[in-house]
């Protein structure tokens, strides 16, 4: 039982260093050229404890970010009333301000967009009026704003935030509305 605490104790230490040195790297380096061996160099690990944890540099990053993304949605899904569920998605987007600056400057925006997806759509699934949305539209209705609020987020970033965070929370908010409305009639 020891050396399996050990032995994992190990394999998060790897983990841990692989993100940290990643994230050094990409203050200067675009995701595409950072190699294996100069992440593993870095990190101070082998290139043996790379790949028992990941296929490829990208997954360091999925890594790392997604249980911090996960984290904040499940607080907003599980912790947040219904009035103001939308509002408290505003923390990602001030929480990871800079992230989503890295992220586009080092071309691994990808990676969080995929995260940001999952996670509004477990945000949409969540909703008590989700099943009043025939199931047959339902997918497309949660894939099309999922997909929308990331985007005016990252028009939002891209335009220096010249807009109030308020006032895109309306617009979010007016967008949900009208298109669950829709979705209602058809």
């Amino acid at each position: 039982m020891a050396a399996t605490k050990y032995s994992q104790s190990i394999k998060n230490d790897s983990r841990l260093f692989l993100a940290t040195a990643l994230l050094e790297l990409l203050q200067n380096t675009n995701l595409e050229d950072i190699k294996i061996s100069k992440l593993v160099e870095r990190a101070g690990v082998s290139r043996m404890a790379f790949y028992r944890n990941f296929e490829t540099v990208g997954d360091v990053l999925k890594d790392y970010f997604e249980p911090k993304i996960n984290r904040l949605f499940d607080d907003v899904i599980f912790k947040t009333p219904v009035n103001q569920k939308m509002f408290a998605i505003s923390n990602f987007f001030t929480e990871f301000d800079s992230t989503m600056k890295l992220s586009i400057d080092r071309h691994f925006e990808y990676i969080i967009r995929q995260i940001f997806f999952n996670n509004m759509q477990r945000f949409y699934q969540s909703l008590d009026d989700i099943n009043q949305i025939p199931e047959s539209n339902r997918r497309y209705w949660i894939g099309f704003m999922s997909a929308g609020v990331y985007n005016i987020w990252r028009e939002w970033f891209l335009n220096d935030k010249r807009d109030s965070l308020d006032d895109v929370h309306k617009l979010l908010g007016t967008l949900q509305t009208t298109t669950f409305n829709a979705m209602l009639e058809r």
